[in-house]
């Protein structure tokens, strides 16, 4: 075994957060544990059938025609990542696993996720996935050849003590996987309250019950909707379970959302 099999062992557990780092002259042994790693952290330790695996971006990366980071945006622009995250998901769960695969991270704002939204419906799938992967953070966090880890699991210069507990929420252990189309953190970024820390889960994954509460969303409207119901802001109160269905309806009529309070 390598020195990189070696040093990288925990590196294949994105629980563990351990950086794995594509040297010159690797090993196929070597190769092949960052080709994994690449793979469980952004497809969210999804299990990959042999015949699912992108082979073509693999020789890319095998001849050092294409780094790590590229290899990343392959995958997070391909089919498979959009069947098992982008078509069954709502955009808010898509978005927080976004933050999550490629900045191994949870958002940390509401605005943040709406920016990503924004980026989404007006400049499509490849930018939302770009805006992550060309990102300042992405760079400086992992550089060309360094796979995505969970970097929220310890402390990190300029992200509060919640980022941690929001991450912490995300992952939810080795054995589980993303599969789940809910988003588990609109409560607590939306409404900026703190995201409560809950034994690991089995089966799957999801983090804390919000399902009694009600929210009051407050939204703009887009100009020619505000224009026929002569108001351009407006609120309406859904219970949590019905709230990623109030988000599509509020950006499918061109509307953006300011704020979203628990309805006391």
């Amino acid at each position: 075994m390598g020195n990189l099999a070696r040093s990288a062992t925990l590196g294949l557990d994105a629980f563990e957060g351990n950086p794995l780092e594509m040297r010159p002259n690797q090993t196929e042994e070597d190769l092949q544990i960052i080709i994994r790693a690449v793979y469980k952290q952004v497809l969210g330790n999804e299990h990959l059938m042999e015949e699912q695996r992108l082979e073509s971006a693999e020789a890319l990366l095998r001849d050092d025609d294409i780094t790590v980071r590229q290899f990343v945006r392959i995958i997070a622009q391909s089919n498979l990542y959009k069947s098992l995250f982008f078509h069954s998901s709502s955009p808010y769960r898509f978005i927080e696993l976004n933050f999550k695969h490629l900045l191994g991270r949870a958002p940390q704002s509401q605005q943040e996720i709406q920016d990503h939204v924004q980026i989404y419906y007006e400049q499509g799938y490849d930018a939302e996935i770009d805006s992550y992967i060309d990102s300042e953070e992405y760079i400086l966090n992992f550089g060309e050849y360094i796979v995505p880890y969970p970097r929220n699991i310890r402390s990190q210069v300029g992200l509060n003590n919640e980022s941690f507990n929001r991450m912490f929420s995300l992952l939810r252990g080795s054995p589980t996987s993303d599969r789940n189309n809910s988003a588990q953190l609109i409560t607590s970024v939306a409404s900026n309250m703190a995201t409560p820390i809950e034994p690991l889960a089995i089966g799957n994954g999801a983090n804390y019950d919000n399902t009694g509460k009600r929210f009051k969303i407050t939204y703009s409207s887009s100009n020619d909707f505000a224009r026929a119901q002569k108001v351009s802001k407006q609120q309406i109160t859904v219970s949590f379970d019905c709230m990623s269905k109030a988000f599509q309806n509020i950006h499918e009529v061109g509307g953006k959302i300011l704020s979203i309070t628990e309805a006391l």
